[in-house]
């Protein structure tokens, strides 16, 4: 509902008077503190948005100057009534919501006021708290409705009555409310196009029939199976979502249809062909017993081979994602020629085949993570296997290898996820006394390569020319503790095309790393390291994110602001490291970078004789502290020095005026020469 809203929006707002705004025909009173519709609005007025506002009844008069409205929101107000004549002077309207108001109370008068409006096209009810027999009665003379919205409601069940006349809808929205039974409630909506019914209480779908309906949104309920009706007719249906169901078998789907997207993700589906202990159920059928009143109507399906009997060659989306799946069944992807996005992640699936028995050349995505694949297997040579894949997830499983040259065959792969898979690159040295070098991953020569992931894959000491003849603008190395060997010579083959670099949790520890020839780096994360100082040659770079979190540093260069990497930076995160809070000049020095943020700025603490401060507001005594800790040294030795001078020249005075005259007559007595006194 709300795309009918906003019309002329490029043109600039003016004030009106009684505190709304005016732009050509719309009027907005959003937030005014409303109790009742304006009487000084322009008589032209289209649309009229009076949102939050405290109106609790739309009286007879209230819009009989507004012969123009065209679409009138009251949304978020405290309706409770519409009286019987409300709209008599507004018989044009087409778009009208009164979401989350309390029409409940009297729903009757409000339906008298309603059936005024010949021309309404669009009608939001959303939380109303409505039952299916107020919705019944609000909607019984809208026959021009062509949505209508009734989601946010206590809706629990639906019958045929409820939505009787209206043979124009295209749309109808039932989502969250409490439904847990439906009894042909939409086969007298010929022109219905698109259903939500999600986020309800149905515990199945069987002898689904509507042959019209283009999208389909069943999600978040309880669902356990999904049955179509068993004909032949031509199904619109182009989307189902299935997802965040009960489902227990693969869903029977219409035999035709024009099904290009279908949902299934975090259910509870399996096949039943083949079983983990050997045992086949190839020729086991399941019975459902439909009960209807006095009749009882029993459907036998195979468990998995109605899968079959669907045509399924316009499917362009399968989601298949969070289920108990450990296999797929014979020749279940080759009825989906068309498929582009195949998504399998979070399933139990052991082996995956690749082959030409499984014609997925239009296929650019594949989610194959959080598996327990062991094994990846391709008829490399037969042919081309995925020409036009493009994203590759493999990632959270128990692989070891690939197969050889696999990336050969994906002519267009510019994505691939190998992280947390116990993988090493190639080339990898022999073992000393083996013919053979161990089992490795060869990405050299994949021009198309952009972005890879290796995170977590225990990779160990990495040299030669791992990356040679790809042109990887993202690398993810992170949480491989055995990866580097304290140098970056095993990226050069990178240092031209390399924008994001992650080193986390890599076990850095020295500060000599070179990233100067990795000049086009725009974000690089050295988080969870042990860097006891900030590498030099960083200064160079014009980084816009650095992550430099978890690690040893003490300070930052004072003059990091002043280096091209200071210039270009613009996010940097920096807790969780013993900063000296003596020395927090350069923090100084960051907080004062026009543009320049600090996300975990909060977090960042400093060391002080065992305590943790923030730099943001560090008491007065440590700050005096810290000044002497920072003067110079010949000053203090020279402030030091100067009272215990001055006290041995004060002594000396002292002793040698009361010892004046004993001091005179002994030099008199030993020289012999008198004097007078």
């Amino acid at each position: 509902l709300a795309a009918g809203w906003g019309s002329g929006a490029l043109a600039a707002w003016a004030a009106f008077p009684g505190g709304c705004e005016l732009v050509q025909n719309t009027v907005d009173c959003t937030g005014r503190w409303l109790s009742s519709v304006p009487e000084n609005l322009r008589g032209d007025t289209e649309e009229l948005l009076l949102d939050d506002n405290t109106i609790h009844v739309l009286g007879n008069v209230s819009l009989l100057m507004y012969h123009q409205l065209r679409r009138l929101s009251l949304t978020k107000n405290q309706l409770e009534l519409l009286e019987p004549g409300a709209f008599l002077g507004s018989q044009g309207l087409h778009v009208l919501s009164l979401a989350d108001n309390l029409l409940f109370t009297n729903y009757s008068l409000t339906a008298a006021a309603l059936s005024a409006l010949p021309a309404l096209r669009r009608l939001d009810l959303a939380g109303n708290r409505l039952t299916e027999d107020m919705v019944s009665v609000l909607v019984g003379n809208l026959s021009s409705l062509e949505s209508l919205s009734v989601a946010r409601n206590i809706i629990m069940r639906l019958d045929s009555s409820v939505f009787t006349n209206l043979t124009q809808l295209l749309e109808l929205n039932l989502e969250k409310n409490y439904i847990f039974e439906i009894d042909q409630a939409f086969e007298g909506l010929q022109r219905l196009q698109k259903l939500n019914i999600a986020y309800n209480y149905l515990p199945c779908v069987v002898e689904f029939g509507l042959t019209q309906l283009r999208v389909l949104n069943v999600s978040n309920n309880v669902i356990e199976w999904f049955l179509a009706l068993e004909s032949d007719d031509l199904f619109e249906l182009e989307v189902l979502d299935l997802s965040h169901n009960h489902l227990l078998f693969f869903p029977v789907l219409p035999r035709q249809s024009k099904l290009h997207t279908l949902l299934l993700k975090d259910n509870e589906m399996s096949f039943y062909q083949r079983l983990p202990n050997g045992t086949s159920l190839a020729n086991v059928t399941v019975q459902f017993l439909l009960i209807d009143g006095n009749s009882t109507n029993v459907t036998t399906v195979s468990l998995w081979d109605e899968i079959c009997h669907s045509n399924l060659s316009s499917l362009h989306l399968l989601d298949m994602s969070q289920n108990q799946v450990w296999y797929l069944p014979e020749g279940f992807l080759a009825q989906m020629p068309s498929l582009t996005h195949l998504k399998l992640n979070q399933n139990c699936l052991e082996t995956f085949h690749l082959s030409e028995g499984d014609p997925l050349a239009m296929l650019t995505e594949l989610d194959l993570s959080q598996n327990q694949l062991a094994e990846l297997g391709a008829e490399v040579g037969a042919g081309d296997i995925l020409p036009n894949l493009q994203l590759f997830n493999l990632s959270t499983n128990r692989l070891r290898v690939l197969p050889p040259e696999v990336f050969t065959y994906t002519r267009k792969i510019t994505t691939v996820d190998l992280s947390r898979n116990r993988v090493d690159l190639c080339p990898q040295p022999a073992v000393a006394g083996d013919m053979e070098s161990p089992p490795c991953v060869d990405i050299r020569g994949v021009e198309t390569l952009t972005h890879l992931s290796l995170a977590g894959c225990g990779l160990r000491g990495l040299g030669g020319h791992p990356f040679q003849g790809t042109s990887l603008v993202y690398l993810d190395l992170s949480d491989n503790h055995q990866a580097l060997s304290g140098n970056l010579e095993w990226l050069q083959d990178l240092a031209l095309t390399l924008r994001v670099l992650s080193l986390r949790n890599t076990s850095l520890s020295s500060a000599a790393l070179d990233f100067s020839a990795f000049d086009g780096l725009v974000r690089l994360d050295l988080s969870g390291n042990s860097l006891p100082v900030f590498p030099t040659s960083l200064g160079a770079l014009e980084l816009r994110r650095l992550d430099l979190r978890d690690n040893c540093l003490t300070a930052l260069p004072v003059d990091v602001a002043r280096t091209p990497l200071g210039k270009s930076l613009r996010e940097v995160y920096l807790s969780r490291n013993p900063y000296n809070c003596c020395t927090l000049g350069w923090w100084d020095t960051l907080q004062r970078v026009e543009g320049l943020r600090v996300p975990d700025g909060p977090e960042v603490t400093c060391s002080y004789a065992s305590r943790r401060l923030s730099p943001r507001a560090l008491p007065e005594p440590v700050l005096r502290s810290c000044r002497w800790q920072t003067a110079d040294l010949a000053l203090l030795y020279l402030v030091l020095a100067l009272p215990t001078c001055l006290t041995l020249l004060v002594a000396f005075a002292v002793v040698f005026l009361v010892l004046k005259e004993k001091l005179l007559k002994m030099v008199k007595s030993r020289c012999g020469v008198s004097s007078s006194y």
